[in-house]
């Protein structure tokens, strides 16, 4: 079973930054410029119903509550029966200690050639830079969502889409992560899986032309940022909150529209010790 991503999965960046860098990508940093503006053809697939039960089990599959229509787990655990189901892959950086699962040319390295870790989680990051290395890391993220199709999961949720906004300046681009998530979701929609966007609110514009079907999102409440989502994605939003005052802010101005819940920091399966699940019935 994956690490729980929950909590520190946030753009650290000012929003102003952000969309300047995007700019500056376009015009040709780290060499990609020429696939940055990929089009994937419209997709034949269903994006999670809107304003439904959702439940959040990255930390372990186990039965979902009543009430719940609409479930994310590991690319590595199995659909729930009967309920839309969305697959979890970790697509921009490595699995911690998983490293030597990857060739070593693939990861991310800084201008001393130390590989680049996310240190809040352990991870290293994956060299997303050149459109060859892009299509090799692909290789291998789509076989985990090959698996994901073939047990029968309705999308897949690709995490770290923010990635680039943690290596150090100027090795990766909004634009390389851009063009990598495209091919993601050309993947995805052949296999008829709709795909999310994971968080990386400064990206959220151009979602249509990367070609992704709804967000997952965590901690818009608590951050404001639950409505510039909607403005993207309009009621395609499914909100994991993990404060009460984040949980309360998110239900009371989009409770009525969109998909939310609260868990505990790490998304512990029910019946362990930490466990917590509110919806907004209970705000």
């Amino acid at each position: 079973m994956c690490k729980s991503r929950a909590g520190s999965r946030r753009v650290t960046v000012p929003l102003s930054a952000a969309l300047t860098a995007t700019a500056l990508a376009a015009v040709g940093c780290s060499g990609s410029a020429a696939d940055t503006s990929p089009k994937t053809p419209e997709a034949k697939v269903s994006a999670p119903p809107a304003h439904a039960g959702v439940d959040y089990q990255l930390g372990g599959a186990y039965t979902p509550p009543k009430g719940v229509s609409v479930v994310s787990r590991d690319h590595t655990a199995s659909p729930a029966p009967g309920l839309y189901n969305i697959c979890y892959v970790n697509a921009f950086q490595a699995q911690p200690d998983a490293e030597g699962d990857w060739d070593a040319d693939l990861l991310l390295r800084d201008r001393a050639g130390k590989v680049v870790m996310d240190k809040d989680w352990g991870e290293a990051m994956l060299d997303i830079g050149t459109p060859a290395k892009r299509a090799r890391i692909a290789e291998k993220v789509d076989d985990w969502i090959d698996s994901c199709a073939d047990k029968g999961f309705d999308a897949v949720e690709p995490d770290n889409y923010d990635s680039y906004t943690r290596a150090p300046h100027g090795l990766l681009t909004a634009a390389d992560a851009e063009a990598f998530q495209a091919l993601l979701a050309r993947h995805a929609h052949a296999r008829h899986l709709a795909i999310a966007q994971k968080n990386t609110l400064e990206l959220a514009k151009d979602r249509k032309r990367v070609g992704l079907d709804f967000a997952v999102v965590e901690e818009c409440g608590q951050y404001d940022e639950c409505g510039s989502y909607l403005d993207a994605f309009g009621d395609h939003v499914i909100v994991v909150e993990y404060t009460e005052k984040g949980m309360e802010k998110a239900c009371a101005g989009w409770g009525d529209r969109i998909s939310i819940v609260r868990r505990d920091l790490d998304v512990t399966p029910a019946g362990q010790d930490g466990y917590v699940r509110e919806t907004c019935d209970r705000y």
